[in-house]
């Protein structure tokens, strides 16, 4: 008779299947360190349950599993295995940097909150740990890659929680953690997470939306396949071999738009879309040329993001085209390195090679994506060494209706400034695009230099 297997051999098998897909794009180099911090974690949490019942070993391993989708480095799967062991364990900082390394220590205390310290409001100690996180993933873009899969995981399994947590968390994720995966390119995740968000944000709208598409999920179906069969048809005339796919749009965006454009779901017709990959920039125009050939294009539906990408990265075809029946659909075009950009954004090519910290002229484009994020921080730091107060950035998502409010959050730190805080004085409450934000700050430190007193900004990032 079989016996069953111990929570132990089932959290080795979940840890087999990490090493595999590691060692698909990584090799052999590193698998040994991933396997120790396995074992560190699993002591270090022995005792620990999840609010499911189940051993707490099994989040460390889910968040892993969901960075090995972004192919990250060895070091990055080990502090993700040990992202929860100087927060929530009795080891420290210092155990961890021994036994695996400078680097991974960094990455562990990047992701870690803020413990044991005096803080005036819950408000404040939430500040501080993301201006912690901020700081962090500004010097290594890793960071922020653990946290997006650490929050994944908890948001995949945020059902066992209290509704005001649930709401609480997901209104966090859509304000400051989908916005990040947004800005990075990550849109594999970020799809997931508004997803996630919707079912606690607006529980009613979330269910009837997924019921009334899965009555029509046949119709659709059906329509989908006659398009991507007719298109595939045609594109192999032209000695070009694509890959498509027929794809519904995800329910957050179709309630974003049933939302802003005021319609029912019965208004809404692009519900999907048809996705081309083919190998070349040449294949993507060309292929273009034929789908507008084959449907007409609606006017002002078409955006070029190959010629000029976004500034995540992101770069496809875009155009909405009519199909059989008078129906709306879009269609996106793009080579197979520009759906792995597409998929997983800055992770795509930010590559840690081991024992090899060398950066080519690669790296240092994919590092000046973050450079916002630096200039921010470094302008805040040198507003409260001069004593004027401090200037926080705030992630404003142009994709919900919220901007997150740190102002409550910011005025509670004031506490912190030497001196009467009577005199403060809310002087900025603006919203800046990225690309505009070196302008801006040169222009505010100028205000700054003819202002007395103890300032505070709320600056607003559009991402």
């Amino acid at each position: 008779m079989t016996q069953p297997r111990t929570d132990h051999q089932v959290r080795r098998s979940d840890l087999a299947v990490i090493l595999e897909r590691y060692r698909a794009y990584a090799g052999e180099s590193g698998c040994e360190r991933i396997e120790a911090a396995f074992d560190y974690a699993l002591a270090a949490h022995e005792s620990q349950r999840r609010k499911t019942g189940e051993p707490y070993i099994i989040h460390p391993l889910a968040v892993a599993e969901i960075l090995t989708e972004l192919e990250v480095d060895a070091d990055t799967l080990i502090a993700a295995l040990l992202h929860d062991t100087v927060e929530d364990t009795d080891r420290t900082l210092e155990e961890v940097r021994e036994h695996f390394g400078e680097e991974v220590a960094n990455l562990v205390d990047g992701v870690t909150k803020l413990g044991r310290i005096p803080y005036s409001s819950k408000e404040e100690i939430q500040a501080e740990n993301f201006r912690k996180m901020f700081l962090a993933m500004a010097k290594d873009i890793r960071v922020v890659m653990i946290k997006l899969a650490d929050r994944l995981h908890n948001m995949r399994t945020m059902r066992h929680q209290t509704p005001e947590k649930q709401m609480e968390k997901a209104r966090e994720t859509l304000d400051i953690y989908a916005p990040l995966a947004h800005r990075l390119g990550i849109y594999k995740i970020k799809w997931e997470l508004e997803d996630l968000c919707l079912r606690y944000i607006d529980q009613d709208a979330y269910y009837e939306l997924v019921g009334s598409i899965s009555q029509k999920r046949s119709e659709r179906e059906h329509y989908l396949e006659e398009i991507v069969a007719q298109i595939q048809s045609k594109i192999r005339e032209m000695g070009i071999e694509p890959e498509i796919e027929g794809r519904p749009k995800h329910f957050y965006s179709i309630y974003r738009k049933m939302k802003s454009q005021g319609k029912d779901l019965d208004q809404i017709y692009d519900l999907f879309a048809t996705r081309i990959i083919v190998s070349s920039v040449a294949d993507c125009y060309a292929v273009l040329g034929l789908v507008h050939e084959l449907y007409k294009p609606m006017p002002g539906r078409f955006k070029d993001y190959i010629a000029m990408p976004k500034p995540n990265m992101y770069q496809s075809l875009h155009s909405t085209v009519i199909g059989p029946k008078g129906i709306p659909f879009e269609v996106q075009i793009r080579t197979y390195d520009m759906h792995r950009t597409a998929e997983y954004g800055i992770a795509a090519h930010w590559k840690y090679k081991e024992g090899d910290k060398s950066r080519g002229k690669d790296d240092q484009t994919e590092e000046s994506k973050l450079a916002w994020l630096r200039q921010l921080l470094e302008w805040q730091k040198e507003m409260r060494d001069a004593g004027y107060g401090y200037a926080f950035p705030v992630l404003y998502n142009e994709m919900t209706d919220r901007v997150w409010d740190l102002r409550k959050a910011g005025l509670g730190l004031l506490s912190n400034i030497p001196g009467d805080t009577r005199s403060v004085t809310v002087i900025e409450d603006t919203a800046v695009n990225v690309e505009d934000l070196p302008a801006y700050i040169a222009e505010f430190k100028q205000i700054l230099k003819k202002r007395d007193g103890v300032f505070f900004a709320r600056i607003s990032v559009m991402v």
